[in-house]
């Protein structure tokens, strides 16, 4: 944390811009991406090898958090995980209703993401103390879906699940950002996106279940 970010808002308003500005362009670059690869007909494994490969970008985001290198690698994130997203993205739009579902999602996604945003911008309620709570979910959630695998019947549940906790994951990290104690803007624009990607994916595994019913 900067010696200054605890009472310099100017600061904390130029780091709450440039990350919705790099957010938003990395959304955009995962579509691209996403686009490329549903056009290409990447498969499954590709999807997996390209997502694999975008934890080498992340992985040296972390390390270069503070130099110049850090915008260009996360956009080589979002760009790898778009086009690993590009398969699951098809294998939903060929199922019966699948483009409903998938529009209906990123518009659900968009909703959610906005509204809980907006609500910690106007009440500056702070959300920072669900990290713990947050993260103990997020640990059952993995094991759940592991579990999923192997019991269908639990899909749908483990989403729904997600689902909240992701919403959660918006508005932990919208409080911390809002109160300056993340004065990263990049590391707190590739937060969003996963939080925002994972809302997506759960949301739309789960609109997928209950258009196969």
């Amino acid at each position: 944390k900067s010696e200054y970010g605890t009472f310099a808002t100017p600061d904390t308003n130029r780091v709450i811009r440039n990350t919705y500005q790099l957010l938003a362009l990395s959304t955009g670059v995962a579509a691209v991406g996403a686009g490329v690869s549903m056009l290409v007909g990447f498969g499954p494994l590709a999807g997996i090898v390209f997502t694999l490969l975008g934890l080498v970008p992340l992985f040296l985001l972390h390390k270069k958090r503070d130099t110049a290198a850090a915008v260009p690698l996360m956009l080589t994130f979002t760009g790898l995980s778009g086009l690993g997203l590009g398969p699951t993205l098809s294998h939903y739009i060929n199922m019966p209703g699948g483009s409903s579902t998938v529009m209906t999602a990123a518009v659900l996604t968009t909703a959610v993401t906005l509204a809980l945003t907006a609500y910690v911008h106007k009440t500056g309620k702070d959300f920072s103390r669900m990290g713990g709570f947050l993260f103990a979910g997020l640990i059952v959630v993995i094991l759940a879906s592991i579990a999923a695998m192997f019991v269908p019947a639990m899909q749908a549940g483990v989403s729904a699940v997600a689902a909240l906790l992701f919403s959660g994951f918006i508005l932990y990290d919208t409080s911390r950002l809002v109160r300056g104690e993340e004065d990263n803007y990049v590391m707190a624009a590739v937060s969003m996106y996963l939080n925002v990607l994972n809302l997506f994916l759960s949301l739309m595994q789960l609109l997928g279940f209950s258009s196969n019913d």
